[in-house]
């Protein structure tokens, strides 16, 4: 089964689409080397977030997902 990775507000733009799936186990360096030109570039910026399972990672470097997870990745909040 593999992973989902979501793309939720601007990243789902660069992406081309809402979510990827891609082969389990997936980390950092792995999910990095899924996302090609500006979106590895947006996915690397301090302030996107990465959650696994609904649970946001204090370091997104350590992420670490199996068979069946969901990795979402989560862009910078604007408000107004």
């Amino acid at each position: 089964m593999p992973i989902t990775v979501v793309f939720l507000g601007k990243l789902a733009d660069l992406a081309g689409t809402p979510e990827k799936e891609v082969e389990a186990p997936l980390d950092w360096e792995g999910l990095l080397d899924e996302l090609q030109g500006p979106l590895g570039d947006a996915a690397m910026a301090d302030r996107t977030r990465v959650a696994v399972n609904g649970e946001l990672l204090a370091d997104k470097t350590a992420l670490s997902a199996q068979d069946g997870d969901e990795v979402a990745l989560l862009p910078p909040v604007s408000g107004g």
